[in-house]
């Protein structure tokens, strides 16, 4: 164990900027500028950190712990809709999020439309990775990756089991921030060990709070091997963007917000306005029919939980 340093004062300065690997409630472990990981506590309870910040800290010698002070102003960050149907944030400062899907479980198409939305309202990038590569998808589920690939997001198909197709998404992750998200089941973890060699120790073992519990299920940032990071998430059933976070006209939906200009109204919903562009693009066979009802399930979505929200935070 690396012991701290030996501060003249209560607490060292502060230090350069520190890297969030896992964030859970007040505690989280850093990587200091220098390589050393330790755990930090926050300085106040009103410090929002997830994983991927940059944060400075510093050691509080009086009380023999590090100590997380402020968060640097984040470059991106993913929000979704937490079970109050409040913004709760993911994941700071991504370059690119990837949404793992496989042949089983099968795919839910309608969650991968989420991810994808939430990560164009984010202003970052995004591609699908097909895992399970020597199993076959339903036809169906092919019918919807063409649909995918004809918008221009980028696929990779590979397998963790078999290696088939990781130098390729070893090269195509390199130097960046990625977040690996989506259902349970479809290789998250078995992508991981292969990626980052020696990353398959449960993250209760590298974090521990204040009272001694351990948390299993917390996102965990790595460094990859070629350059970049890699952040982990625990599996999810379903996942709902933020609100607050997305582009009211199209909602992160690229072939809607392409025909939207042509609409009759600036205010189209694209649902059942007269003059639509969007809705004459979908009668064209120019828009999926499933993307598009994708777009109509986020669109009644967010009217819901506007209509939850408080009033001011409309």
């Amino acid at each position: 164990m690396i012991a701290p340093p030996t501060p003249r004062s209560a607490a060292s300065p502060a230090s350069p900027a520190a890297l969030v690997l896992v964030a859970h409630g007040a505690t989280a472990r850093l990587r200091l500028a220098d390589g050393t990981e330790v755990t930090a506590r926050a300085a106040g309870r009103d410090l929002q950190f997830v994983c991927g910040d940059e944060v400075q800290c510093v050691f509080d010698a009086q009380h023999g712990q590090w100590q997380l002070q402020r968060v640097e102003a984040r470059r991106t960050a993913l929000y979704r809709t937490n079970a109050r149907g409040q913004s709760e944030l993911v994941a700071a400062n991504l370059t690119l999020l990837v949404v793992v899907l496989a042949p089983s479980p099968a795919p839910d198409l309608f969650m991968v439309d989420r991810y994808l939305a939430a990560a164009s309202c984010a202003r970052m990038g995004a591609m699908l990775l097909a895992n399970k590569a020597d199993e076959a998808f339903a036809p169906q589920e092919e019918l919807g990756l063409a649909e995918y690939a004809a918008l221009g997001i980028s696929i990779c198909r590979c397998s963790a089991r078999s290696g088939a197709g990781l130098d390729a998404l070893r090269e195509r992750l390199r130097g960046e921030t990625v977040m690996f998200a989506g259902q349970s089941g479809v290789g998250k973890s078995s992508l991981l060990r292969v990626l980052v060699p020696g990353s398959d120790a449960p993250v209760g073992e590298l974090l521990r709070s204040a009272e001694g519990r351990h948390t299993t299920s917390a996102a965990h940032l790595y460094a990859l091997p070629g350059g970049g990071a890699l952040i982990d998430s625990p599996g999810v059933r379903d996942f709902a963007p933020a609100i607050a976070e997305l582009e009211p006209r199209a909602l992160g939906f690229a072939e809607v917000e392409q025909h939207a200009p042509r609409c009759r109204f600036a205010d189209c919903q694209h649902l059942k306005e007269p003059h639509c562009a969007v809705l004459a693009a979908v009668a064209a066979g120019a828009i999926s029919a499933r993307r598009y009802e994708s777009y109509r399930r986020l669109r009644r979505l967010r009217a819901q939980l506007l209509e939850r929200a408080p009033r001011g935070r409309r």
